[in-house]
């Protein structure tokens, strides 16, 4: 009997020392843990490590580690858009840049030439480039305020007809030069969008100056159920990434020269956004379209 207590008494003075040893090894493996995380590195690519048994441990270990790779990744997204941003402001200063230099450069011409005529055409092609470099600046400012999350939105029933028609004519001329004739096309003339007017004129007037400038064709505008397509012809569509058309400061074509900063498309884009409509842009052979759809009618 004497045997029999003295090996319980052995078992139970076993169990006690291990729950004792255990609690004190969870106890330093914590510590230990905690030290890690408060003096790590934030830009490490360290992780947590378990030294001791048990699954608890291993899982807190997993969990931190997932949430450590979640802030590198956000990081590493974050310093990768700043470094793009960065870029786009350098292109967008030489844009802005080149005008304003060929704008001086005519204006010096103009103060030594002697001839009317020839003094007339350099002061014309001076204020040429100031008109370019002032759209720019126009571009830059609406994409800001169109990126504004307290963008003042006025919802409202907007004929869309009739707003299309206002933007094709204010083009009229533009139109005229090239000889274009654009076609209108409404499955229902009545056909409303619930949005801004304002902004709504300016998504149309973005996509509308986007056809013009980079277009091989009369634009055709056509309704059919809750959408609203522009779509023209391209010279080439192998010069156009169809995914990185709403992206700021984007250009499918610099080759061409062609004025812009690359801001119209990714203007329009939030503000379809801001008033709960979605633009798209798909490219079949040669046609680039453009379109203007929402979830719900007025």
């Amino acid at each position: 009997m004497e045997a029999v207590l003295l090996a319980f008494g052995a078992c139970v003075l076993g169990v006690a020392l291990g729950a004792v040893l255990g609690r004190k090894t969870y106890a330093h493996e914590l510590r230990r843990m905690a030290r890690f995380l408060r003096d790590r590195d934030p830009a490490s690519n360290a992780r947590l490590t378990v030294n001791a048994p048990g699954s608890g441990l291993h899982e807190i270990a997993e969990a931190v580690n997932g949430e450590l790779d979640r802030e590198t990744e956000e990081r590493v997204r974050s310093l990768r858009a700043q470094q793009e941003f960065q870029r786009d402001l350098s292109s967008l200063s030489h844009d802005i840049r080149t005008p304003l230099t060929g704008a001086k450069g005519y204006l010096q011409l103009a103060r030594e030439e002697l001839d009317d005529d020839a003094r007339k055409h350099e002061l014309e092609a001076a204020g040429a480039r100031i008109d370019a470099t002032a759209d720019l600046l126009d571009q830059l400012f609406a994409f800001t305020r169109a990126s504004d999350p307290d963008l003042a939105i006025e919802v409202a029933p907007v004929a869309m007809r009739p707003l299309v028609e206002s933007v094709l004519l204010a083009h009229f001329p533009e139109f005229e030069q090239r000889g274009w004739e654009p076609v209108v096309r409404f499955a229902d003339e009545g056909f409303t969008f619930e949005g801004d007017a304002a902004h709504l004129q300016r998504v149309i007037e973005n996509l509308m100056v986007n056809a013009l400038r980079h277009g091989a064709g009369a634009p055709v505008i056509e309704q059919r159920g809750q959408s609203v397509t522009i779509s023209n012809r391209t010279s080439d569509p192998r010069a156009i990434d169809v995914e990185r058309l709403f992206d700021r400061f984007y250009q499918a074509d610099t080759a061409r020269g062609t004025v812009g900063a690359g801001l119209g498309l990714a203007t329009a884009a939030k503000l379809a956004d801001a008033m709960g409509l979605r633009l798209s842009a798909s490219l079949e052979g040669n046609v680039l379209r453009f379109t203007l759809e929402g979830l719900r009618r007025a």
